[in-house]
């Protein structure tokens, strides 16, 4: 079995960060624009402790970034990271799509003949 690289393990944390729908909501607030921890807790039921532990998590993975203006910390996201995924998953369903076009012409041959 390879050995796993630094880009796996990269994409390990931003999936794993992904899977927890309270961080999903973090990273679709932020794709409106930068936001504080306080904006970022006001629609969940959790305490403001709890957010800041989640975008931790969303740090680590290289998802999000804080900036310090002064007496605010607004959270950003981080776009290039986000591509990253984006550029992995799509060279995974490029392979699928021309699978399934290569099968959809194969039955429409044997149709036609």
């Amino acid at each position: 079995m390879p050995r796993p690289t630094t880009d796996d393990a990269q994409l390990d944390r931003a999936f794993m960060a992904l899977a927890d729908p309270v961080r999903r909501h973090i990273i679709a607030r932020l794709s409106r624009g930068p936001a504080t921890v306080n904006e970022l807790a006001e629609p969940h039921q959790i305490t403001k402790q709890a957010i800041s532990k989640h975008i931790q998590v969303l740090e680590q993975a290289g998802l999000v970034t804080r900036t310090r203006d002064a007496q605010r910390r607004p959270v950003h996201l981080a776009p290039a990271r986000l591509e990253d995924l984006t550029a992995w998953i799509d060279r995974y369903r490029l392979v699928k799509e021309s699978q399934y076009r290569a099968l959809d012409a194969a039955l429409q041959r044997q149709e036609t003949s």
